[in-house]
């Protein structure tokens, strides 16, 4: 048989190569940060801690307080479930770094990483999506918002958002991990992440970049036209209210979620949706998207909401009064 079909051969199969198969990587960690490991650590610690605890409180004042047992609370409750999963992809295992443990992660480990990351964060964009509905009814058919955001509608909204994320987890670890990696193993990053991974890979990434890309592209543009068009459409009605203190009630019902999309959207554009790559700004981004965004949501919702804040009063006092029992 002639050397060129060999080769024709081998490069058809991988497995026929002088290489073998990645069964671990190496995760690099945050970039420019030696001899900061010990500052850094502790203050992700500190986020991560507030992210659990204060979402966890969230979640337990919504289902503690029968007054906020509404649709736009029972949203928000997703939400907090949402903070608790989302920084815990990552965190661990980069605190676990910074302290001078392992770097390593498995293959199955890094595409877990991969798949609830984008599981979570395909999830986070079609919840927002639909709390910006939510707020839309409210505002624009304040008369028949308990008619048309029933107790169904918003139970099948929220399944939608998950097995949705679901789908786009998926389909995204399907593209990325279905390419053979051979070496090297060095992730450029703290975590496994869709760019990082991809540069390692033994084939030609062309097409799972682009559907990939694509995949996220559609995904957070269909949303982000979806969320305007609501917000639009709430501006222009609450244009319409001739009290100042109506309005003024209207928007500030808006201008939580209007912030949390802002934080939401930031970080997507700028890792995802640019031309141009930059490791460490890549890793200052998703820092801030994975860990200090989600313990900054419960601090948005409960000052900027005076529902919340009521409710959260009440708990923290019998919580309190029962402690000193």
């Amino acid at each position: 048989m002639s050397p060129l079909l060999l080769c024709f051969q081998a490069s058809l199969h991988p497995s026929m190569n002088n290489y073998t198969s990645v069964k671990e990587f190496i995760l690099l960690g945050l970039p420019h940060t030696e001899g900061l490991e010990n500052m850094i650590f502790v203050l992700l610690l500190a986020f991560y801690l507030l992210a659990l605890l204060g979402n966890l409180l969230i979640f337990a004042t919504i289902l503690a307080s029968s007054s906020l047992h509404t649709p736009m609370y029972f949203f928000l409750g997703n939400l907090s479930v949402f903070d608790i999963f989302f920084p815990s992809v990552n965190s661990p295992k980069m605190m676990a770094s910074l302290a001078g443990r392992s770097r390593t992660i498995s293959y199955q480990g890094c595409a877990s990483q991969v798949f609830f990351y984008h599981t979570l964060g395909g999830t986070e964009c079609f919840l927002y999506t639909v709390m910006a509905y939510d707020r839309f009814v409210a505002i624009c058919h304040p008369m028949r918002y308990t008619v048309i955001m029933n107790h169904r509608v918003c139970t099948s909204l929220t399944v939608c958002t998950w097995l949705g994320g679901c789908v786009h987890g998926s389909v995204l670890a399907f593209l990325i991990f279905r390419l053979p990696y051979c070496g090297p193993n060095e992730v450029d990053s703290f975590f496994c992440d869709i760019p990082v991974v991809l540069s390692l890979a033994c084939a030609d990434t062309f097409l799972a970049q682009m559907m990939s890309f694509t995949n996220i592209g559609v995904v957070a543009l269909v949303c982000f036209l979806l969320i305007l068009t609501s917000y639009t459409r709430i501006v222009l009605s609450i244009l319409k209210i001739r009290s100042s203190e109506g309005r003024r009630r209207a928007f500030s019902t808006c201008s939580a979620h209007l912030t949390s999309i802002l934080l939401f959207y930031g970080p997507v554009i700028l890792v995802y949706l640019r031309p141009a790559s930059s490791p460490w700004l890549d890793s200052v981004v998703q820092v801030l998207n994975s860990i200090v965004t989600p313990s900054l949501n419960p601090l948005i919702y409960s000052l900027r909401n005076k529902d919340v804040k009521v409710a959260l009063r009440k708990v923290l006092f019998q919580v309190t009064h029962l402690s000193g029992l």
